[in-house]
């Protein structure tokens, strides 16, 4: 398990998140919600070290990650970013890509990944996919071969950074299925949302940054009650209950006069 113990990180010695007390568990969707510039995505780059840790430290199992190497830190932890490259390369060969950290020679690869490979793009909805350019694809196209190339590094541990971005709503909820099946089989699923409707129906854990700050944490049901969103987004919400469960909402702000 990832644990974030007072955990600082930002940029030329000034911080972007700070005093972050947080545990990535396995089984487990959590969903980062804030509004923009409250240091989510940097929180997902200080986890790799990708953005630089000021104070606190994070654990995996235990262990500083800082201790392992970027191969061993590869082998527990996918990250899905905003921004992407776009190499003029197919689809199934960026997804091969997710599989580096477990070959023993550089794209030496094996039987056994060209079938993960086509099992991820089957997972991601991108089978069909496989043989076109990137360069030729959509943005919701792309999306979907990235979110394959994190589903076939196979860590215990999946971060995606906004992994709803340029998909329509169906996809969407299909990404969200997705984190829920990968949770489901044992690993810790960490989805940076501003869909807060998506964000609530769809963690099994939410925590709330503003200004750098984790300010509210919970299941979701428990965070809609304490009314932080509100606060922190500055919107109205509501919800329905439905037999699938409550449905959440954002109301339109109430005209004056």
């Amino acid at each position: 398990m990832i644990e974030l113990r007072g955990l600082a990180a930002g940029y030329h010695r000034r911080p972007v998140v700070q005093d972050i007390d947080l545990a990535f568990r396995p089984g487990e969707v959590l969903v980062l919600a804030g509004p923009n510039g409250s240091g989510k995505s940097t929180l997902l780059r200080a986890v790799l070290g990708l953005a630089p840790c000021l104070a606190g430290e994070v654990l995996l199992d235990g262990v500083p990650l800082s201790r392992l190497s970027p191969r061993q830190v590869a082998r527990q932890v996918s990250f899905l970013s905003q921004s992407r490259p776009v190499p003029n390369i197919t689809a199934r060969r960026m997804v091969l890509h997710g599989r580096f950290p477990h070959l023993s020679c550089p794209r030496h690869y094996r039987a056994e990944d060209h079938r993960i490979v086509a099992e991820a793009l089957a997972a991601a909805d991108a089978a069909d996919l496989a043989d076109r350019p990137l360069p030729e694809l959509s943005g919701g196209q792309r999306q979907k071969v990235y979110l394959a190339m994190a589903i076939a590094q196979q860590t215990p541990t999946v971060l995606m950074d906004e992994p709803t971005t340029f998909l329509d709503i169906a996809h969407q909820l299909g990404v969200m299925e997705l984190a829920r099946r990968l949770a489901r089989s044992g690993k810790a699923v960490v989805l940076v949302l501003h869909d807060l409707p998506l964000a609530l129906a769809g963690a099994d854990r939410l925590a709330v940054l503003d200004a750098g700050r984790l300010v509210g944490t919970g299941a979701p049901e428990a965070v809609y009650e304490s009314g932080v969103l509100e606060r922190v987004f500055g919107i109205r919400q509501g919800r329905a209950a439905t037999p699938e469960g409550w449905q959440y909402y954002c109301k339109l702000p109430k005209e004056e006069g």
